[in-house]
């Protein structure tokens, strides 16, 4: 199952345009998509935060371990599935289409792939900041999706790819500083 992830987000970062035109034609069932592809990276993103503070800090300190895994954990489901419904009321409100929560959520769970492999990086790697540079390329690979996945029209791809990249980068980080509002224990 990881082998098959690991080559279509390969699939997705490399050749944004092909992997789009791969994905549209494939179908899948409504939780196919979740228990295949998003559950597994969440996963393998929570695994990353509690291992990289267990290894990368002085102290071996399960409790920040867990914390770190916790917020980790809530911050990458919450951004997806708000994400998700946002697009979806955007769809419909902006876009004047049909609401498909299935589609959107596959959409920004597929243009998020690098995000997510970027997050399993840095967690295990902090001293690699600087590589949320590439994070930005987001913006390509919605672009690529719009037209082909999304079936946006030309005119108003530039306000799609606006709209939707913001969300998809946005709502993780929105949902960590609420929840590090909320609970300062997990400030850390």
């Amino acid at each position: 199952m990881f082998g098959t992830i690991f080559k279509l987000v390969l699939l997705i970062i490399s050749q944004p345009a092909k992997a789009w035109e791969m994905l549209s034609t494939k179908e899948e069932k409504d939780d196919e998509f979740l228990s295949r592809f998003i559950y597994p990276l969440i996963g393998l993103i929570t695994l990353a935060a509690f291992l990289g503070v267990l290894l990368t800090h002085k102290d071996f300190d399960v409790t920040l371990a867990l914390r770190t895994a916790i917020k980790t954990l809530v911050s990458s489901f919450g951004g997806f599935f708000i994400g998700a419904y946002l697009l979806n009321e955007f769809w419909q409100g902006i876009f004047h289409r049909p609401k498909d929560m299935h589609l959107c959520e596959r959409f920004v769970g597929y243009s998020s792939a690098l995000m997510f492999v970027l997050s399993i990086v840095l967690m295990l790697l902090p001293e690699f900041f600087f590589l949320q540079i590439f994070v930005l390329y987001t913006f390509y690979m919605v672009w690529e999706g719009a037209p082909i996945y999304m079936k946006v029209e030309e005119k108003e791809q530039v306000k799609f790819v606006v709209i939707a990249t913001v969300i998809i980068l946005g709502m993780p980080r929105v949902v960590s500083f609420i929840l590090t509002f909320l609970m300062p224990g997990l400030n850390f």
